[in-house]
């Protein structure tokens, strides 16, 4: 059986977040693995998987800020706002000028209010969003705040659809948790006055993990069949997203039995490899022994620190 840890998978296009779970829960041998943040059936790349005690910093990663690669076709306006779903307007977007992209991004960069597509899995009245829209009932959603740290375009590619000249747009998009890049889509595209959705999808980061510590589903039945699954372990796993406090020995014991300790100190560092977007003062910290080993994820509350999750108990 698989170790302790997170497992950071490269997902293929066409399967669910779900499949993925599952195709891991074989490979690690528990059922004890969950993923933090969904990724569509037609978006790819980096969706965390904890297994076994690291379903429990799922919870926090989840909030992490993500980065994607993502292209934009202006012209075509769908039901679900991406590629998957039917045409609803096509317009001839030849006369669409970098410039005007170019304003038009960004006006969506920054703080906004962004109304989520009415095909997304947000809760109304009890009930995922897109089961509605599918059983043929009218969503209206409302908007939510969420942050565009950046938002880049790349290359702008004239293409056709439905013999109308539409565009392609190659961009980069670095955000909060909870925003939907295909909502970003829909209103570039609305703001045009050509209409736009999502046709490429790529996670490359949640966090702190990145590309380029992922592997394909296919790799990773390969070692599971040489030995036990690889697993980023709990403690390299905490240092890549979350800021990093090193404890006392005295520290490490009361936190072990429950305990606050002083409120940490404002100069903690960031884990190793993070990038500056990756981590806010705002999400726990990580608490380390002097040995390294993953001692508690901790809030400060009123000029103390408690533990949200503790990994080492007495």
């Amino acid at each position: 059986m698989a170790e302790d840890g997170l497992v950071v998978v490269d997902k293929p296009a066409g399967w669910t977040s779900h499949d993925v779970v599952a195709r891991m829960r074989r490979l690690a041998r528990t059922k004890k693995v969950g993923h933090a943040g969904t990724l569509d059936p037609m978006a790819t790349g980096v969706l965390v998987l904890g297994i076994g005690r690291a379903t429990r910093l799922l919870t926090y990663v989840v909030g992490a800020d993500k980065e994607y690669a993502a292209t934009i076709r202006l012209g075509v306006a769908t039901t679900t706002d991406d590629a998957e779903g039917e045409t609803v307007t096509v317009a001839d977007a030849s006369a669409v000028t970098r410039d005007a992209i170019d304003a038009g991004v960004a006006a969506l960069t920054g703080p906004i209010l962004q109304v989520p597509s009415s095909v997304s899995a947000i809760k109304v009245d009890g009930k995922r969003a897109y089961a509605l829209v599918r059983a043929g009932e009218s969503v209206e959603l409302a908007a939510r705040p969420v942050t565009i740290h950046g938002f880049e375009v790349h290359e702008v590619r004239p293409a056709t659809a439905n013999a109308v000249t539409v565009l392609d747009v190659d961009v980069t998009v670095e955000c909060s948790s909870g925003t939907y890049v295909r909502a970003l889509a829909r209103d570039l595209g609305a703001a045009l006055g050509v209409g736009g959705h999502l046709v490429a999808l790529r996670r490359t980061r949640v966090g702190g993990y990145r590309l380029d510590v992922a592997r394909t589903l296919d790799d990773l039945a390969a070692l599971a069949d040489d030995g036990p699954l690889p697993v980023l372990s709990l403690a390299d796993a905490a240092r890549a997203t979350f800021r990093a406090r090193e404890l006392t020995a005295e520290e490490t014991m009361a936190l072990s039995f429950g305990r606050r300790i002083a409120a940490t100190p404002i100069s903690a560092a960031p884990g190793a490899r993070v990038p500056s977007a990756a981590v806010s003062t705002k999400r726990p910290t990580a608490a380390f022994a002097p040995d390294g080993t993953l001692v508690a994820l901790l809030e400060d509350r009123m000029g103390q620190s408690v533990s949200v999750v503790v990994f080492a108990p007495a």
